[in-house]
């Protein structure tokens, strides 16, 4: 893995997860129950964590969630999972976290959103209440602005002073700097009010990926805090995907960015847990961080028999993904793991070579034979109807023989 310097110097601790300063990129993720619901709640938390989502958040947004939270907490202990949870809070935090301590206690970070954190005269008081929780119960807090409910006496403000001007400023570069604004001066209340500074992360979350890069730049050149990535509405499917891929990839890239989440939007039925994927296979796809093993495979064109490779690259991938939670605790570095499957002669051996374990495939019109090299070097040749199953039996061997057993470590 690359190392990138992150512009967060500051450490957060979220239960026992650390962000910032250095620490692995953060996958999150967040429910979409009914948090009342403790046991499809501590269901669906459980999915989301067992998937690699290292944080998740859920909404607390009535006394049935608050009440619901401690339950949610036990019940995954229960299944030995201490993934932290996260209250997503919104108009009535200062409410439920005082109404419900218990509440309070369960969750490891507290998000608040300073554009609906109370209204008018009442807000600084509204947020106070909630940083003290903080404190007295010494949990960090994200503050988490969102364009769609911004600060809007503070985006009035702006307006105004920009309209005195000579050159001013168009309106989207104000809401932009307005988002900004709000993340940083909440920042600076919240720590006025006696919440450490190495308890903030911050985020400033839009929908258009320009926007959120802009954005993002501007935070990081101007605060220390850890800062969370990630498009407030992404989507659906490919375009939430590669909308959420071409923001944080640039961010990442630049060193910016702690913690991210991908917000696709599920289609019915879907599997929540998508959205955690994406975000593994961003970071592993920028050498930020590994996962599971790579499969790479051909587009395939005229001159591969499509069906054949097709199906052994998905067996094999599907495989190894089934497999990466006990090798996960079985052997180190396992995840570094790549895999090809070509599907001709002409880039196969040479695509092969460069992975761990390669198999080229014949093609359209070649002999039925498929050629293995093992880290670069040609070692059986494969043919007949079992060469997913042999191949699969080559790759089981090389990870036993190639990656350190956990448990001879200690």
């Amino acid at each position: 893995m690359r190392k990138i310097e992150k512009r967060s110097s500051v450490e957060v601790r979220i239960g026992n997860v650390l962000i910032g300063n250095g620490n692995p990129v953060v996958v999150q993720s967040m429910t979409n129950t009914d948090t009342a619901d403790a046991l499809a709640t501590a269901n669906q938390v459980a999915a989301l964590a067992l998937s690699g989502s290292e944080l998740v958040r859920i909404t607390v947004n009535n006394d049935e969630a608050a009440k619901a939270v401690p339950e949610i907490l036990e019940r995954l202990l229960e299944q030995g999972l201490t993934v932290p949870l996260v209250g997503d809070f919104h108009y009535n935090g200062h409410l439920l976290l005082n109404r419900y301590p218990a509440c309070a206690r369960a969750l490891a970070k507290y998000r608040i959103n300073p554009g609906n954190v109370g209204a008018g005269k009442h807000r600084d008081e509204n947020f106070k209440q909630m940083i003290e929780v903080a404190k007295e119960n010494e949990k960090p807090i994200r503050i988490g602005v969102n364009w769609g409910s911004l600060d809007q006496s503070l985006l009035s403000r702006l307006m105004d002073d920009n309209a005195t001007l000579s050159n001013p400023l168009d309106s989207r570069q104000v809401m932009l700097k307005a988002i900004v604004e709000s993340a940083l001066e909440s920042a600076i209340l919240a720590e006025s009010y006696g919440l450490p500074h190495d308890r903030i992360i911050l985020s400033a979350k839009v929908s258009g990926v320009q926007d959120l890069i802009d954005v993002y730049r501007t935070m990081a050149s101007r605060c220390d805090y850890p800062l969370h990535l990630g498009l407030t509405e992404a989507g659906m499917g490919t375009k939430g995907i590669v909308s959420s891929t071409a923001a944080l990839s640039i961010l990442l890239q630049e060193g910016i960015g702690d913690t991210i989440r991908v917000s696709l939007t599920p289609a019915p039925e879907g599997d929540r847990t998508e959205e955690v994927l994406v975000c593994q296979q961003i970071l592993q796809s920028l050498d930020i961080r590994s996962f599971f093993p790579q499969v790479t495979a051909c587009p395939g064109c005229g001159r591969t028999t499509s069906t054949l490779f097709q199906k052994m690259a998905d067996q094999i991938q599907v495989y190894l993904r089934s497999q990466m939670p006990e090798w996960r605790n079985q052997y180190q570095g396992v995840e570094d793991l790549k895999v090809a499957v070509m599907g001709c002669v002409v880039n196969g051996p040479g695509e092969s070579k460069q992975a761990n374990i390669g198999i080229s495939l014949p093609g359209t019109g070649e002999d039925p034979k498929a050629p293995v090299f093992v880290d670069g070097q040609f070692t059986t040749t494969l043919r007949g109807k079992n060469i997913v199953k042999e191949f699969l039996n080559i790759l089981n061997r090389y990870v036993k023989s190639n990656y350190d057993r956990r448990d001879n470590l200690n």
